[in-house]
This record gives C-alpha cells, structure tokens and sequence, in this order.
C-alpha cells in the first residue's frame, strides 16, 4: 500500500515513468524487496508538486510496515515535518500499524 501510494505519486509527477502492471516498485532496490514484495528499509524520493500556481518540494519517505523494522520507521518520522499514515480499507489496522 505504502510504497504503491509513493510509486504513483511519483509517476504522476513525472519523476518516473509510468509501471505496467502490479508489484513493479522503483523504490523497492533490494534483491528480497523485489522477489518478496516488501519494503525492508526505508527509502527516500523528492517531487515538485504545484499548489496555486507555486512549487512546493514534497520528500517521500517510505518505510517498511512490518513490526520487525519499526526502530528504521522511528528514525524516518523523527525527520519528518508531517507524516500520511496510509491504513488499508479491507484489512483495517493492524497490530503493526505505526
């Protein structure tokens, strides 16, 4: 969900092109990231995104949602000035929500 949202975000703002299909994330670099289809550590992405007529610098970070990497998700909120908590609809939160 998270890193989707950030692939998206990132393709309709012209930073990356567009992925055909489901599961193709540019941010997901490592090889377990790509053959299991998590996110295990955080990554980072800058976009322009234009608000009234002005450009304002949106940084992405995106972390893992697993229980198991919640000291990386502390670090990366600690640098945040705001954050998008992102809950899936169907499975509602979870016992690893952060």
């Amino acid at each position: 969900g998270k890193s989707s949202l950030a692939q998206r975000l990132l393709e309709r703002c012209g930073n990356i092109d567009e992925t055909e299909g489901v599961g193709q994330s540019a941010l997901d670099t490592l090889a377990v990231e790509k053959e299991r289809g998590i996110t295990v550590k955080a990554v980072t992405a800058s976009l322009v995104v234009d608000v009234d007529g002005a450009p304002w610098l949106v940084n992405l970070v995106d972390t893992p949602g697993h229980a198991d990497f919640a000291h990386e998700v502390s670090r990366s909120l600690g640098a945040c000035d705001g954050a998008l908590l992102l809950v899936d609809a169907a499975q509602g939160i979870e016992a690893q929500t952060a």
